[in-house]
């Protein structure tokens, strides 16, 4: 089995070359780039820390904004963010602010830095968090800083949710997922693993025993368009790139493989396929181009592996293995035959026996807080506009707040 999927695509900076990226930097006064980062992350600052060869500030700095700073280093659409507010964008092209995040936070780990300690006041205050995706680790994480007892409820055997899941092994290393939840263990978090909440334990339970129940559950069902179900050469790209991670890249892998959609997960999915030695993948997705939903990382990074990408197709047809599409605008047809049909079409909610309400996908909510109980909740199903890792940082910061004013804070 090929060895490419354990591999980070994207090679990180030498000590050499993260000096000469951090010297273009300008050091705006206002720092465009940081006013730009949904996490808060600051990278103004740790820029400015690194160009001047203090990697322990910069990482202080990071770690203390974004309790997943490794992680979001990794798997941030960075280019819609704080590269694409950068003010070199006008001059040659942006500082590459991913990867200097992601060297700060290696080395953060190289040499054992310990940025994050436990308060030693205690609130006298207990808060349950279901669910140990991004958003509940990250409310996790913030409650404990401030120094309440946090008991996290998880339905997976292990924590990290779609990080451990359904992010590939070349974009997020399981051992950098490891250690982002570690810190957050060192700071006191209690974990139920294996539990269900709505079948394990009931949501009335948790509201009578904790002050404060966090809902931090993500979009993890993968979706079906009707005319696919009960198809067995048919899977869902959340399914399929669970089962490649948590085999470590040890699965069969057909020659030719049809992907249908064109976001992030798609191209995830289809790299993923090429890495593990399809011959021949092919994308047919809804939007044109111009529509994309992929970031423009993944997009490039599907292409760089030679996956066939056609736009603007809607399925209308499907018997077996052979799938019949119709362009949106111009009368162009395509019958395409593969060996498997994976749908990467969007997620779905999971979320039977939680007593919330949803509207799109969304829980009825206002500032994070479902009525008034003692629920919150936050991530995906919050209502935030971006559905993606650093939006659920940015949630759980938001969400962390209003619960520390909720339970008595400042």
């Amino acid at each position: 089995m090929d060895s490419k999927y354990l591999k980070e695509l994207e090679p990180g900076f030498s000590p050499l070359t993260i000096c000469e990226e951090a010297s273009r930097c300008l050091l705006c006064h206002d720092a465009p780039c940081s006013q730009s980062c949904p996490a808060g992350t600051d990278p103004g600052k740790f820029i400015r820390s690194v160009r001047f060869r203090n990697f322990k500030g910069a990482a202080e700095t990071i770690r203390e904004n974004n309790i997943l700073g490794g992680i979001c280093a990794r798997v941030c659409p960075t280019e819609k963010y704080c590269q694409l507010a950068c003010s070199r964008c006008g001059i040659d092209k942006p500082i590459d602010i991913g990867r200097i995040q992601r060297y700060v936070t290696d080395m953060e780990d190289a040499l054992d830095m310990k940025i994050l300690e436990k308060p030693t006041e205690k609130k006298g205050k207990s808060v349950a968090v279901i669910g140990a995706g991004p958003g509940g680790l990250s409310v996790a994480g913030g409650l404990l800083l401030k120094g309440y007892d946090v008991e996290i409820f998880e339905k997976n055997d292990k924590l990290g949710g779609y990080l451990r899941y359904g992010i590939p092994e070349y974009r997020l290393p399981t051992h950098v997922v490891d250690k982002e939840i570690q810190r957050i263990l060192d700071l006191g978090l209690v974990v139920h693993t294996g539990v269900t909440v709505g079948k394990d334990i009931s949501m009335d339970e948790l509201k009578q025993k904790f002050d404060a129940v966090v809902v931090g559950i993500g979009l993890s069902g993968g979706k079906w368009l009707p005319m696919f179900e009960g198809n067995p050469d048919v899977e869902t790209a959340v399914s399929f790139l669970r089962r490649v991670k948590e085999a470590k890249g040890q699965v069969e892998i057909p020659d030719n493989v049809l992907v249908v959609g064109g976001g992030d997960v798609s191209m995830d999915t289809c790299t993923t396929l090429k890495l593990l030695g399809a011959k021949n993948v092919t994308a047919i997705v809804y939007e044109e181009y111009c529509e994309f939903k992929a970031s423009q990382k993944e997009l490039a990074g599907a292409r760089e592996q030679n996956v066939s990408i056609y736009d603007g197709y809607i399925p209308t047809k499907v018997e077996g293995k052979t799938v019949t599409f119709q362009h949106r605008k111009i009368g162009s047809e395509i019958t395409y035959t593969a060996d498997k049909i994976i749908l990467a079409v969007g997620q779905t909610l999971e979320a039977d026996g939680l007593g919330l309400d949803f509207t799109r996908g969304e829980a009825d909510s206002q500032n994070f807080r479902v009525g008034n109980s003692n629920v919150f909740v936050v991530g995906d199903i919050s209502k935030n506009e971006e559905k993606s890792v650093v939006g659920a940082v940015k949630s759980a910061k938001f969400a962390t707040a209003y619960i520390d004013a909720y339970l008595g804070g400042k």
